[in-house]
């Protein structure tokens, strides 16, 4: 029925009119933008995002040692065996740990039921698993033979674990302030892809990327003599490590010896930030502890006046001041041999917090600005030039009919621009591709309309009644001819990657706003002209 409830019209203007003022961004200064952001940041004021092959940029794609995680866990499970029978006093022997199990040998006979029964409690249930899967199968012979073997389950846990952490890192690395437009996406099982719009050096990234980060504090062994630590021999419970000492042309790594026990870790630590020295005036870490850490750090140095302390980052003492007096307000410094944009950059990763597992920089591309440039301009003009050839060819087939396509297919390229900002979609030269190709789908529901209402016109039907027949009756071949094109989208946006993906979001999108636009907005479009005129024939 040529028939619009109030509320349908008002819906319909309403949809349009968000569509527009969402997509306005994209017509404004930045000034303006930016002002708009300050003073009203209600209202719609982000533009879209240039993906890399627009704007130019790095593109670096990682992949997790999984290995790494997988051997880690194994050797805590190796600890907490040892730790757990030593407390239970079970005497034990050959406890090793290969690259999928830990073997033990119960050498105590009387003991072999309470050892079976610790060791099945290491066991422990997957959280969110299938019902009665597991981390390890335990295997527990007569003779006191034990193994136990990491699943299949158990390996996929610490993968999916390893890869949400090393996203979240690398965004928080990359990305401190949350201002970059950046993309970090998970690749496949392992691999990650991280493309920095607008940046021009992929080493930065690499380097942000692949540092552990992992920072430590540990107290000096001061029984270790210095002729000792460069024989290579450290006492029972310490670890030999280096030291930087000096600084420029006059710096050299010594050898020094650290209490393995850690007395304060780098997880607890609020906040760290590059800064000078108020006496010194040499760059410097700031760091602050959370709660716990401040009591802990409190204790220690408390305890441990006159001694010294070290701060171990990725396995290298960066600083190992003498601990003068108790530091009791949980944060203080770290000096070192650096610059300032070293202790920006260093205090940066210790914000994100150390990787599960390292990152591998398997690829690396660097796209220029003058490249992207050259994209954005030539996909411009192609765009263009087949608007233009679309709106001519409908003005001249279909004449006014032919106009009133035209303004919804305005109407239809504004809200799909306006949805691909409100969703942070990145707009890709494939995205411009689909753009182009959602102009031709747009009038093509419109041509099948107007085809209909002919053939009615020409079985000598009225003109309300045609034009009724021909939106009720093409109604089904444009839904079957867009539900097909939808689910060829939806099926590229979940199976491809990259570019394919950015063509299948503007795609997808482009075809819900034609439908809603070539059906709705022109339907409206012709109900009012039908309403303020009387004609005996129809312009088309």
């Amino acid at each position: 029925m040529l028939q619009f409830q109030t509320w349908k019209v008002v819906a319909i203007i309403a949809i349009c009119v968000i569509g527009f003022l969402t997509a306005l961004p994209n017509f404004l200064p930045l000034a303006w933008r930016n002002e708009i952001a300050r003073s009203a940041s209600f209202l719609p004021h982000r533009a879209i995002t240039l993906g890399l092959d627009l704007q130019g940029g790095v593109y670096v794609l990682f992949e997790a040692q999984i290995e790494v995680a997988v051997k880690d866990k194994l050797q805590n499970l190796l600890d907490d065996v040892r730790k757990g029978l030593r407390k239970a006093k079970i005497t034990y022997g050959g406890l090793s740990a290969s690259k999928d199990a830990v073997r033990v040998q119960i050498t105590e006979a009387g003991k072999l039921e309470e050892a079976r029964t610790f060791l099945k409690g290491l066991a422990q249930p997957l959280a969110g698993g299938v019902i009665g899967t597991s981390e390890y199968d335990v295997e527990f012979d007569p003779t006191g033979n034990a193994t136990l073997t990491m699943t299949n389950a158990g390996r996929e846990q610490i993968r999916a674990n390893a890869m949400a952490q090393s996203v979240e890192i690398l965004r928080k690395r990359i990305d401190p302030e949350g201002t970059k437009e950046i993309t970090i996406q998970p690749q496949g099982s392992r691999r990650i892809i991280v493309q920095v719009p607008g940046e021009n050096d992929p080493q930065k990234i690499i380097s942000r990327g692949q540092a552990a980060a992992k920072l430590t504090f540990h107290l000096v062994d001061e029984n270790a003599l210095p002729a000792d630590l460069l024989a290579g021999r450290v006492p029972a419970g310490s670890m030999l490590l280096n030291e930087t000492v000096g600084r420029g042309a006059n710096a050299q790594e010594v050898p020094i010896a650290v209490k393995e026990r850690v007395i304060i870790s780098g997880d607890m630590l609020n906040n760290a930030q590059g800064a000078f020295d108020g006496q010194t005036s040499l760059p410097v870490i700031t760091f602050k502890f959370n709660t716990v850490g401040a009591r802990r750090f409190a204790d220690i140095t408390r305890a441990n006046v006159g001694k010294r302390f070290a701060a171990v980052l990725d396995g290298k003492v960066i600083t190992a001041p003498n601990i003068n007096e108790p530091i009791l307000g949980g944060s203080g410094q770290i000096s070192g041999n650096f610059t300032i944009e070293e202790a920006n950059e260093t205090a940066v990763l210790l914000n994100s917090g150390a990787l599960f597992v390292p990152l591998k920089a398997e690829e690396q591309r660097t796209v220029g600005a003058e490249l992207g440039q050259d994209a954005v301009e030539s996909g411009s003009y192609a765009a263009l030039g087949g608007l233009i050839l679309v709106v001519a060819f409908m003005a001249l087939q279909y004449r006014l009919f032919g106009i009133f396509a035209n303004i919804a297919l305005m109407a239809n390229l504004l809200m799909l621009l306006g949805l691909m900002t409100a969703f942070g979609a990145t707009l890709t030269l494939p995205g411009i591709a689909a753009f182009v190709l959602t102009m031709g789908m747009a009038v093509d529901a419109n041509v099948l309309i107007y085809e209909r209402i002919r053939e009615e016109q020409r079985n000598g039907k009225p003109i309300m009644s045609a034009v009724d027949a021909g939106f009720s009756r093409a109604m089904s071949t444009i839904i079957d001819a867009n539900l097909t094109t939808l689910l060829a989208g939806l099926i590229l946006l979940m199976m491809g990657t990259g570019p394919v993906r950015g063509f299948a979001v503007a795609l997808s999108l482009g075809i819900m706003t034609s439908v809603f636009t070539a059906v709705y907005i022109t339907r409206l479009q012709v109900i009012w002209w039908l309403k303020s005129s009387r004609r005996t024939e129809l312009p088309i």
